[in-house]
């Protein structure tokens, strides 16, 4: 598909939002300013599937008791002269719905497909965060789609390289658990370590009945990911080694084995933290 010039790479809602243009006159237009609810649709580029009924309801109730402040911002429809496509409002747009209301206020954009999607995914960040999945299928088509690599796409976003990459690769996980990051019963943190794993869905179950933190599931996935048969996860294991971290402000390893053989690891980055743990294990 082909992108056309991207005005919107780098320059934000704001800048975006000044490309207005007078609204086309027709013959449901029955101000400068506002449409027919029924003439506008959904963006397909829109990467939220999900909203929350709650937040949705308290909406709808500002809107009956306010109207719409902010303008939603739309495109002309390509397929259909005369209605127009959402770029970015579309929870004010289903409130308004909701709240009765025949006509809403609209800035008209002239967007291309991509800024059409940048807009959108920038909209939902920025505003009320996407779950970690819709935020990867989002960056998924920018990349697949719009032919964005990673750095581009952490630019657009002002995110780091590796947060796109990673949210990227939540996608790799088995159904279930992607679910489980869309319900919010699992979160990033939780399910990052579980990329990779035969098992994870196994994993993911234990993770959510026990209320594992993500540094507990670090742990746990390593010694799966090690392939060493004879370590066994032991919870007390694990509060002994948050314990041990939290007294000596290092990252600690405790490595146990089913025969309670194993090994502890601490890790120290310059010559101050390695003389803290050697006076501590040398004091008499």
């Amino acid at each position: 598909m082909s992108t056309g010039k991207k005005k919107g790479l780098g320059r934000g809602l704001s800048a975006l939002f000044g490309d207005e243009k007078p609204l086309e006159k027709n013959k449901e237009t029955t101000s400068s300013n506002k449409v027919s609810i029924s003439d506008l649709s959904r963006n397909p580029y829109q990467p939220r599937q999900n909203f929350s009924e709650e937040k949705l309801e308290e909406l709808t109730n500002s809107i009956r008791k306010n109207g719409i402040i902010q303008p939603i911002a739309v495109r002309p429809s390509k397929s259909d002269p005369g209605r127009y496509e959402i770029v970015a409002g579309e929870r004010r747009w289903l409130a308004a719905q909701k709240a009765g209301l025949h006509e809403i206020p609209v800035t008209v954009l002239d967007l291309s497909d991509v800024e059409s999607l940048e807009v959108a995914i920038v909209e939902n960040i920025q505003r009320d965060d996407l779950n970690p999945i819709e935020e990867a299928r989002g960056y998924k088509r920018l990349n697949e789609e719009f032919k964005y690599d990673h750095e581009s796409i952490s630019k657009l976003m002002s995110k780091s390289r590796s947060h796109v990459s990673n949210t990227l690769r939540l996608l790799t996980l088995p159904s279930d658990v992607i679910a489980m990051l869309e319900e919010g019963t699992l979160t990033s943190g939780q399910a990052r370590p579980l990329i990779g794993i035969s098992n994870a869905s196994s994993i993911a179950e234990e993770i959510v009945s026990k209320n594992y933190s993500a540094r507990k599931v670090e742990y746990l996935t390593r010694n799966k990911k090690s392939g060493d048969k004879e370590r066994v996860i032991d919870t007390n294991i694990l509060k002994t080694q948050e314990k041990i971290q939290k007294v000596l402000g290092l990252k600690v390893s405790i490595a146990n084995k089913k025969n309670n053989s194993g090994k502890i690891s601490i890790e120290y980055k310059d010559l101050d933290q390695f003389e803290l743990i050697s006076n501590l294990l040398t004091k008499n």
